[in-house]
């Protein structure tokens, strides 16, 4: 098993409660240039300061994106390709004994280039994203975790004023509110973010058109990427395209804006590449990453009405697409795909700043980070 050792001073610097479960980390990569093999499954180890190759779930076409049900045991996975019937998505059990992925099934995700996934707490309900096929899909699950044949497909219509880019629908993200009574998905491609209600239990039509069905962003905003806050209250949107924050003040599935901040602080109007956003779990402090024309990790404050002030940005491995803070809160992983590596860095509780460990987990083609305890 291949070991990664993080050097102790710089944990000791930022403690680590020996409580903490150890996690396994899971990997989702691109396998459209050979070098990747699938899902890669390292057990990392905080107090320890190590990661560890665990597995790797081979023979997966492009699992670009994870979900993990709430209960720990199964694992999905979008195939972000093209075919007669779109992408898949795949299911596996996770094995916590061995850390391993046990593959189970996959069924036609109806659109091409699937690019995000999510399951709700009851583990019943599996939502897609099809990112070229320009709709949002519903998958039901069998006892065993197996993914049913979709069971709603949603199409969504109209375009933006970015040509290369927003020729079509392009939904890119869904996220369940945290009631799980409503859910908002981002269209990068007509600058909407819709909403629906939501019912686990609906057996054929969980999602539910709301009145009004969407919100309208700015002209060339391009919403990728969501997160809420930590208290719920905030709804904290990524653009793509424009690099900036929109915050919205959320209640009972309505958004109001209070607040649009730069991801991206660069100069120019273009296609800045901002990618994914995410929130610590005390609530005071929010990250981004940015991909074109910065590589970086943007920091930021979170005041108690919401609202972001700028905390500087963080230099890292070109393309970081996706990024997460582990379960402990100490440390923020990067997925930094065209330099095929993983970096960690240590959240500094105070001030919110990153501290490079220069360490790195070699991995091609990293898309997307997921956590599970061992225990």
């Amino acid at each position: 098993m291949k070991k990664i050792l993080i050097p102790v001073l710089l944990f000791m610097a930022s403690f680590v409660n020996a409580q903490n479960p150890i996690q396994y980390l899971l990997i989702g990569t691109y396998t459209k240039d050979g070098k990747s093999e699938g899902i890669y499954v390292y057990r990392f180890n905080p107090n320890r300061t190590e990661a560890t190759l665990m597995s790797v779930a081979k023979g997966v076409s492009n699992p670009s994106y994870l979900a993990v049900s709430k209960d720990q045991k199964y694992v999905y996975a979008v195939n972000e390709d093209h075919g007669d019937n779109g992408g898949n998505v795949s299911s596996f059990a996770l094995d916590k004994t061995k850390g391993e992925l046990k593959f189970l099934n996959k069924q036609p995700s109806m659109g091409d280039d699937p690019c995000y996934v999510a399951v709700d707490s009851t583990g019943k309900n599996v939502i897609v994203t099809n990112y070229s096929g320009g709709n949002v899909v519903v998958f039901k699950t069998n006892d065993d975790g197996s993914l049913q044949p979709v069971v709603q497909n949603i199409m969504h219509d109209g375009y933006g004023v970015n040509v290369q880019r927003q020729e079509m629908p392009h939904p890119h993200s869904a996220m369940l509110s945290p009631d799980e009574k409503f859910l908002f998905v981002a269209n990068l491609g007509n600058d909407r973010l819709y909403r629906y209600g939501f019912d686990a239990k609906d057996a054929a039509n969980p999602l539910k058109p709301l009145d009004p069905p969407y919100y309208e962003l700015p002209d060339n905003s391009g919403p990728r990427h969501m997160c809420f806050g930590a208290n719920g209250k905030f709804l904290y949107v990524l653009n793509e395209l424009s690099g900036n924050i929109i915050v919205y003040a959320y209640d009972n599935g309505k958004l109001t804006e209070v607040q649009t901040i730069a991801s991206d602080n660069t100069a120019g109007k273009g296609d800045k590449g901002s990618a994914d956003i995410h929130a610590t779990s005390d609530g005071r402090f929010l990250y981004t990453s940015n991909r074109v024309t910065q590589n970086d990790i943007g920091m930021f404050k979170v005041a108690t009405d919401g609202k972001l002030a700028e905390n500087g940005h963080q230099a890292v491995g070109a393309h970081p697409r996706n990024f997460m803070i582990d379960p402990t809160g100490r440390f923020l992983l990067v997925a930094s795909r065209d330099a095929n590596s993983v970096q960690i860095f240590i959240i500094n509780k105070n001030f919110g700043i990153l501290q490079d460990t220069n360490i790195k987990i070699d991995v091609p083609q990293p898309v997307c980070l997921k956590m599970v305890p061992v225990k």
